[in-house]
């Protein structure tokens, strides 16, 4: 017997609408997640910031060529997928800290394609718990993607804040409310963020401070590279770590890299040659 399934490629843009429940501040709220943008939506009106304090934990009993190779890059992503009718998108399976996790992805765009910092990442998080303590620290990823990363932060305990320009939310909040609802001691929020100046206007310092700023795979052939290292210095205080894991594909990707030594205190953490991936560690100087 043959049994076919369809599956709305874009579960999240459907006309029926989600309903979350969200611990915030210890109170109960109802959000639903909107038909057209997939973005948290309070009845009361869009919830156009992420809420700036940490609340308490979770019930556990509550629910051009290098253009080229970027896209031929992404194209080799699909022999990971799962079977599925859609040549544009497909579905991969993870499994970390003991936990299974489902991710969709997406052709249409870069921001929704799993790349190879973001795995090695999470490896090195869950191998490295004790020097990487994520519990129940404020976390903030830049380019959060597919949310890999802040799905696997927010399962070690860690506050989660995932960015990434508007395009890319509503599949990243698709697979963060899909694979951590009801399984995390905080409920990850999802944010827009467009690296440069204006992230000053919209993350004011005397509101926003996180413990760590988690960024994979942001560094590749684009013409941001230096908002994102203004932003990278912009969220990264005295009591912050930055944790930066990239593929090195470009010569512009090493030119980065030697201008993010200049700026922070780096450490380089691991090195992956087979994957070409390599793990930084930053601290703001002093």
């Amino acid at each position: 017997m043959l049994l076919l399934l369809y599956i709305c490629p874009e579960d999240v843009n459907c006309q029926a609408s989600a309903v979350l429940s969200v611990k915030t501040f210890g109170l109960d709220s109802v959000m639903e997640t909107d038909g057209g943008t997939g973005l948290n939506v309070q009845k009361k009106g869009i919830a156009k910031q992420p809420v700036p304090e940490k609340p308490p934990p979770n019930n556990p009993e509550e629910e051009d060529l290098e253009g080229k190779d970027m896209k031929k890059e992404a194209l080799n992503r699909r022999n990971a997928w799962e079977p599925s009718f859609f040549y544009s998108h497909g579905n991969e399976t993870f499994s970390f800290t003991g936990q299974e996790i489902s991710i969709r992805e997406s052709l249409d765009s870069f921001g929704a394609v799993i790349w190879p910092g973001a795995v090695a990442l999470c490896r090195y998080l869950e191998k490295n718990r004790e020097q990487v303590d994520l519990l129940d620290k404020a976390v903030l990823e830049l380019g959060a993607g597919t949310g890999l990363v802040s799905i696997v932060a927010s399962f070690l305990g860690a506050w989660v804040t995932a960015t990434d320009l508007p395009d890319v939310l509503s599949n990243l909040n698709f697979n963060l409310s899909r694979n951590t609802r009801g399984r995390c001691r905080y409920t990850p929020q999802v944010a827009a963020l467009t690296w440069g100046k204006d992230v000053k206007r919209n993350f004011p310092s005397s509101v926003y401070h996180y413990n760590y700023v988690l960024c994979t795979d942001v560094v590749y052939h684009h013409n941001f590279l230096e908002d994102l290292l203004i932003t990278m210095q912009y969220f990264c205080k005295q009591e912050t770590t930055v944790l930066l894991a990239n593929k090195v594909r470009f010569q512009s990707d090493l030119r980065f890299i030697e201008n993010f030594k200049n700026v922070f205190n780096v450490t380089l953490l691991e090195e992956i040659p087979q994957e070409e991936v390599r793990i930084y560690q930053a601290t703001a100087r002093k």
